[in-house]
């Protein structure tokens, strides 16, 4: 506890004293923080004017994590959580909560450049994705369906690099980690390729929790004319990881290293040997093409494959996936002396074939059949999104989409059984609006409809039975506003959302540890959500060079609006799994024009486990810091590191098992733990 007083006294003393240095700095003439420029999937506008609520991970922010995820990066965009259950299962929510999430991201859409990461159901393996492939990350928070399809959380686009560059990454660390990997992008004529490897291990801090990852990455964009690019992918993933299971909160405060223990009926994760391994090759093709200035058409088509297995504790799960998917839509814009409008018009769609396979697990072996059956899932939606500029000044963007999403399923054995669900169409619009009031200000207001199918995991979760009832669940969501730069060195970021959802889907889990899928009446989530950064900017110092301060915060009221359990009433509680308050801080400093220091915090309020709200866990400050010095020989430059995870050897946990049967909610995290290697860039 004294350590903990005297850091925070600290780091309220760091964080006065930034302020301090901000406003005695003068303006000066490099980029505004208000000025970057987002992608968006090819419909491109400045941070400043965009009517999405948007977060961008830069490149230097993703320099804040652990090789082997992206957590700390994301957890510092307001709006954002991401959470680790054990090294490798890994969950994601924008704007909401886990409630879907036993492992994996659902409910949020995800992109890897031009191509589509998530399959047909909505499911997505974002843990076989190395976070040093990634050079930047585009967060939309919130429903964007005109856009990107039926979700309710948001949509990630994950971007690597478009920029020549031959780099190599080796590191070690506590419990055994070891992370190399391999980086060459370099243009070739009318040809940009890049290769990238990456292996990454670790025997992890809890038992049964060790991981492996390797990973090979290959494109080319070949600009084939002035109007036309064509590029290709190819990416193949081999993740291997254990999973411990959760504690109760007294089997945790007895050894918070241990995994799920046997009982009197049930045997443990580590007899049961249980864990996933994950083999996944993706594919694609997108073509870009301008057939004059003002008219143009795009068209990606992409196919992948997924082996995994999965020994659980009460069954052995073999899964085989194959995918496809398309994406095209033609664009026309225009402009006028002031005025400027542009129009999109597409199609996005996907199906995906699964045939999965149960046996009883006998200590990591599959033993006696128990199902076999077949998924196939098909969803897809028209587009028609319409972009208006008057002046620099007015902004909007309005678009619709028309969504469907059916399934099929075969049961073949013990019993034959077959059966088809088709979802109602939906109409999905999205109006948002930005205004410019001055330079480096405005001020922008949302309105816009979700919806989300269950994904096949739901439909068929690991009770292994069809759920015929399960309904998608939809929304709308307004909010508003306003982006402030001021002095050129201090940008301000403030955002208030309403979202109304109703048959929210909630996991359960059955006495065996089984997961299942229920709708669950409806919730209200009102936030507030914060950001304030500072630019990087020079000292005239010679021992103190350069400071850069980012804080983030989320402040949410979200509960159940109409939800009852058998005979218990649960409406008015607040929803599972979601922190109140979240606020997350990055202090950047330069010393001796060598020496970087990453200094980070994450604060996360207490939150309920269960619907109920009878059980809840306690309030987290975790920090982190990194040391780096670069190094340069001739024409390479090698940048030394050390980093310290959970600085303050906290107690904490990074991703709870909610709703979890006998108390098991607890998966804990690492006390504090180092990371030493080398980055190469040549």
């Amino acid at each position: 506890m004294p350590l903990k007083k005297s850091m925070t006294k600290f780091y309220l003393f760091l964080t006065l004293f930034s302020f301090q240095i901000i406003w005695s700095q003068q303006k000066d003439s490099t980029q505004l923080i208000s000025e970057v420029h987002i992608d968006a999937y090819k419909k491109p506008s400045d941070f400043i004017s965009s009517t999405k609520s948007v977060g961008i991970i830069s490149k230097d922010l993703l320099q804040q994590n652990v090789p082997e995820r992206l957590l700390e990066s994301v957890n510092q965009m307001a709006g954002a959580r991401m959470e680790e259950r054990s090294p490798g299962s890994y969950r994601l929510s924008l704007r909401g909560s886990t409630l879907r999430s036993p492992f994996g991201v659902r409910n949020v859409k995800v992109y890897l450049d031009d191509f589509i990461l998530s399959d047909a159901s909505g499911n997505t393996y974002f843990n076989v994705i190395s976070p040093q492939l990634i050079d930047r990350i585009e967060l939309f928070k919130g429903p964007e369906s005109g856009d990107y399809g039926s979700v309710t959380g948001g949509t990630v686009i994950l971007k690597t690099k478009d920029y020549d560059e031959v780099k190599a990454n080796l590191s070690i660390g506590s419990y055994g980690t070891f992370n190399e990997s391999l980086n060459f992008s370099k243009t070739f004529g009318k040809h940009f390729f890049q290769v990238f490897q990456n292996h990454y291990q670790t025997d992890s801090y809890r038992e049964q929790s060790g991981m492996r990852r390797q990973q090979f990455f290959i494109k080319d964009n070949f600009q084939y004319s002035e109007k036309g690019l064509l590029k290709a992918m190819l990416m193949y993933s081999d993740l291997d990881y254990q999973t411990p299971g959760g504690l109760t909160l007294e089997q945790m405060n007895q050894n918070r290293k241990q995994a799920r223990p046997a009982t009197a009926t049930t045997p443990g994760a580590q007899e049961q040997e249980a864990g996933i391994r994950n083999k996944m090759f993706l594919a694609g093709l997108s073509n870009d093409f301008k057939f004059n200035s003002d008219f143009s058409h795009f068209i990606m088509v992409q196919g992948s494959y997924v082996d995994f297995e999965n020994p659980f504790i009460t069954n052995y799960e073999n899964r085989y996936e194959s995918n496809f998917a398309l994406r095209t839509h033609f664009n026309y814009s225009k402009i006028w002396n002031n005025v400027s409008l542009s129009y999109r018009l597409g199609f996005e769609g996907g199906v995906n074939d699964i045939n999965v396979r149960n046996y009883d697990n006998n200590a990591g072996i599959k033993g006696h059949p128990q199902n076999f059956d077949k998924i196939k899932n098909t969803s897809g939606f028209y587009f028609l999104s319409q972009s208006l500029t008057i002046a620099e000044k007015l902004f909007t963007d309005i678009s619709i989409s028309l969504n469907s999403n059916s399934f099929d399923y075969l049961r073949n054995y013990p019993i034959d059984e077959k059966g088809s669900v088709s979802f109602k169409n939906q109409w999905l619009p999205n109006f948002g609006v930005n205004y410019l009031l001055g330079d480096g200000f405005s001020v922008r207001a949302k309105l816009g409809k979700g919806n989300s199918a269950p994904t096949n995991e739901e439909i068929r979760a690991s009770n292994q039975v069809f759920n015929h009832n399960l309904n998608p669940e939809y929304g709308w969501n307004k909010e508003a506003g306003i982006r402030k730069q001021w002095r050129n060195i201090l940008f301000v970021e403030a955002s208030y959302f309403d979202f109304r959802m109703k048959d929210a889907i909630v996991r359960r889990q059955n006495d065996a540890g089984q997961e299942y899928f229920v709708n669950a009446g409806e919730t209200v989530q009102k936030g507030l959500e914060l950001l304030i950064e500072t630019k990087p900017f020079d000292l005239e110092n010679n021992w103190f060079n350069q400071f850069k301060f980012r804080l983030s915060g989320s402040f949410y009221d979200f509960k159940f609006a109409k939800y009852q359990q058998n005979n218990i009433d649960f409406s008015g509680n607040d929803l599972t799994g979601v922190p109140k308050t979240t606020v997350n801080t990055l202090l950047d400093f330069t010393f001796f024009k060598t020496l970087k220091i990453d200094y980070s915090h994450f604060y996360t309020s207490k939150m309920p486990l269960n619907d109920a709200n009878n059980v809840w866990s306690e309030s987290t400050l975790v920090g982190n810091i990194q040391f780096s010095v670069p190094l340069k020989v001739d024409r390479s430059t090698y940048n030394f590191f050390l980093q310290i995870q959970n600085l303050y050897n906290t107690d904490y946990v990074l991703g709870f098992d909610i709703n979890a049967f006998g108390g098991r909610y607890y998966n804990p995290s690492a006390k504090r733990n180092f990371i030493l290697g080398v980055q190469m860039n040549f």
